[in-house]
């Protein structure tokens, strides 16, 4: 079964960061990697769900004309939200995939310490979902740390012969760091609807 939304709740109950997401070098230099595997400089629109405390949700609309930052625990979008106030081009909402699902397509999905809560099941629908909201030319940028923990059901190494396979999305980039595994997919042009987009 996925990660208990109870075992959220209760880390942000008791914590404003409960991974010490800020100030951490680990996280630093995840987040540098994520922001340099981005094929393009811009995109017009972004989705990241399970966005946590809005680091890298700050981070990212630097290069987004608009970006859906999401997470499934209130406390979580309520912090990414004040984190980024002062950020027009980002919009916050309380929300659970795959079961509740923005509308719309976008030019970049980013899936940051996300998959491994998800069972079986679970990532199947994530992923088929998160192929069919990209739009062609589109990237999916995945990012999760490689050591195992007990609430984890996978760690990024063993997601990515899963990540590599999506139908429909071609592995561009393949990163393997001692503490993470990221990749960035894309959506090939011919795959779908839609023009060619600006980059």
């Amino acid at each position: 079964m996925n990660t208990p939304s109870a075992y959220f709740e209760q880390l942000y109950s008791d914590s404003a960061d409960p991974w010490s997401l800020d100030g951490q070098w680990y996280v630093q230099r995840k987040y540098d990697h994520t922001l340099a595997a981005l094929p393009r400089r811009h995109y017009r629109t972004a989705f990241e769900p399970g966005c946590s405390v809005g680091l890298l949700t700050a981070a990212l609309a630097e290069r987004c004309g608009t970006l859906l930052a999401t997470d499934r625990v209130a406390a979580a979008a309520e912090l990414t939200a004040a984190r980024t106030r002062h950020l027009p081009n980002v919009r916050v909402r309380q929300l659970a995939i795959p079961d509740e699902w923005p509308e719309g397509r976008f030019e970049l999905i980013v899936l940051s310490e996300l998959l491994y809560y998800f069972d079986d099941r679970t990532l199947r629908e994530v992923l088929r979902r998160t192929a069919e909201a990209l739009e062609p030319g589109g990237a999916l940028v995945t990012v999760h740390w490689n050591h195992p923990a007990p609430e984890h059901h996978r760690t990024g190494r063993t997601l990515a012969p899963v990540l590599s396979a999506i139908p429909g999305l071609t592995l561009q980039t393949d990163c393997r760091d001692p503490d993470f595994t990221l990749h960035v997919l894309e959506r090939p042009y011919g795959a779908g609807p839609g023009g060619r987009p600006r980059g």
